[in-house]
């Protein structure tokens, strides 16, 4: 049975947006063509700066995801070092789950970890729901971003409900998800139930951000190629699709993204995107043959190749960057996120070499 949302009546009121004319990066977005291919990394915004280190030190990461100011120069440290044409916003996919008053913390090493596994009616049921004031902090942040950047478009981004929902119900990371797929085959309207209230929290996360001056979103489904695409179209595809829905009326560019998702390209498409980010297992031109011809792509370098030498990271970007004239508009990214252990003079160069190609 097809489960069809229902959307939510929170109001858009689209702020006045920062006019950024000259944007490489919103260009392609909307699937022009710039005169330079524009570059950022997922999880440029930490990690492998030793300034970001320097500030976090001592601050738990949940904690500077509420602190404005902090925020607001950990998201600024890229931009300024790397020249990188967007910046994206310093927080974590649990964000809101955690301002909602869910107990989860991140471990170093492991992750999100949640006090408790949701996997019955009772826990879904006694999952809060997010009010627009629990992120103020947040959208302060995003603020004083608008004011910091100039003429840098910020992205701003949140965790799919998919995604979101493996956490609850794995309780932390896992492997093979076994518990969430469990309970989305076995108790599909428990499911249904549960991923719609995520969306609620998706959605709210997003329209604080939009309302702060957020000029594009990313939203992350990071595991959703644990999934066939059949049982991404029945179970995740509606919930998906009603997030990106709610911000549509921004005008913003929205960007899909998973990783292993392969198969899944045409169905996150189909849920919304104007975006859909590829990851390192399918060249550019075969997600975009793949997309029927007209698709707007973002990605697609293997983070894991930050560390090989020059000549082969230069060999791949160069190759990367011609698959990607054959879409309506390129975005270069990685395949995933920076590795925290990445050489940061290694990302600037990445970013020249991109910019003079």
């Amino acid at each position: 049975m097809e489960f069809v949302p229902e959307l939510s009546s929170l109001s858009v009121v689209p702020p006045v947006r920062r006019a950024l004319s000259g944007s490489p990066f919103l260009a392609a977005a909307r699937g022009e063509r710039p005169a330079r291919v524009p570059v950022w990394f997922m999880r440029q915004a930490g990690r492998s700066l030793p300034e970001y280190r320097a500030l976090r030190e001592g601050v738990p990461m949940l904690d500077a995801c509420f602190d404005p100011e902090m925020l607001a120069e950990i998201t600024l440290q890229p931009v300024r070092r790397h020249g990188v044409d967007a910046a994206v916003l310093f927080s974590d996919i649990v964000v809101p789950l955690r301002a909602a008053g869910v107990d989860v913390d991140i471990v170093p090493g492991t992750g999100p970890v949640m006090g408790r596994p949701v996997r019955d009616v009772a826990a879904v049921r006694a999952l809060p729901v997010l009010e627009p004031e629990q992120v103020a902090k947040v959208a302060e942040g995003v603020g004083l971003l608008v004011e910091r950047l100039g003429e840098t478009p910020l992205i701003g981004f949140a965790g799919a409900p998919f995604t979101l929902a493996s956490y609850l119900i794995e309780g932390g990371p896992s492997r093979n998800h076994e518990h969430t797929k469990a309970l989305m085959h076995s108790e599909p309207k428990l499911w249904h139930e549960l991923a719609a209230r995520l969306a609620d929290v998706a959605a709210t996360f997003l329209h604080a951000q939009l309302a702060a001056g957020a000029d594009a979103i990313q939203l992350f489904d990071s595991w959703a190629g644990a999934l066939s695409e059949r049982d991404y179209r029945e179970f995740v595809l509606p919930h998906s699709a009603r997030v990106l829905e709610e911000v549509a009326g921004y005008g913003v560019p929205r960007i899909h993204f998973g990783v292993g998702t392969g198969e899944l390209l045409v169905a996150m498409r189909d849920a919304g995107a104007d975006v859909v980010g590829v990851d390192w297992r399918v060249p550019l031109d075969e997600a975009v043959r793949r997309l029927g011809g007209e698709a707007v792509v973002q990605g697609n370098l293997d983070p894991a190749l930050l560390h090989a030498s020059w000549p082969v990271l230069e060999a791949e970007v160069r190759r990367i960057v011609e698959e990607g004239r054959t879409a309506r508009g390129h975005i270069f990214n990685l395949g995933h996120g920076v590795l925290p252990n990445v050489d940061p003079d290694v990302l600037t160069r990445v970013v020249q070499l991109v910019h003079s190609l």
